[in-house]
């Protein structure tokens, strides 16, 4: 007997909690979830910070996924950001002299803001969706919604380039 193929995130129904409108942000960011997991099981830590033709490293990938949802999130909640998001953005992509990250811990890190969002995604209110929000200091115009679908537009993005780097540098290991 054939093995059913596995749904995507969108084919599973509704997100409990999270309001209709918010449900595509939802699904890309659960999708980005699985994804994440599937390329990075059994990934190599030495490969971590490969950079092939100069492309990003599959750290950096694993740091910004967890870094974008985080920073869009902040600002769709109307806030602007902290000194450690700042701090935690310009270290995006540079191996510690110790090189002490581990995927796991990346991968970790990234579930929990999954997580962090999906709660916000469930205590976002459909009326304020089209309200105002500042990007950054020079307060570029979005709105709430603006900033939630990005977040996933970009969560999703680097899941791709993710996929194509991990491939690369595990097939160049490989000989």
């Amino acid at each position: 007997m054939a093995q059913a193929k596995k749904l995507e995130a969108w084919q599973s129904g509704p997100v409990k909690g999270v309001p209709a409108l918010l449900q595509p942000v939802a699904h890309a960011l659960l999708q980005a979830r699985e994804e994440v997991h599937t390329l990075m099981g059994g990934f190599p830590k030495e490969l971590l910070w490969e950079r092939p033709a100069g492309v990003a490293s599959v750290g950096f990938h694993l740091q910004h996924l967890t870094g974008v949802i985080d920073r869009l999130f902040t600002y769709a909640r109307g806030q602007q950001l902290s000194e450690e998001q700042l701090t935690k953005l310009r270290a995006e992509g540079k191996p510690t002299d110790d090189n002490v990250y581990l995927v796991q811990d990346l991968v970790r890190d990234f579930d929990r803001q999954v997580d962090q969002a999906l709660e916000q995604l469930r205590g976002t209110d459909e009326a304020t969706l089209t309200e105002f929000r500042g990007v950054g200091r020079a307060q570029l115009p979005s709105t709430v919604l603006g900033l939630l679908f990005h977040a996933a537009e970009h969560t999703m993005r680097h899941v791709g380039q993710l996929l194509v780097t991990s491939r690369v540098v595990q097939m160049k290991e490989q000989g």
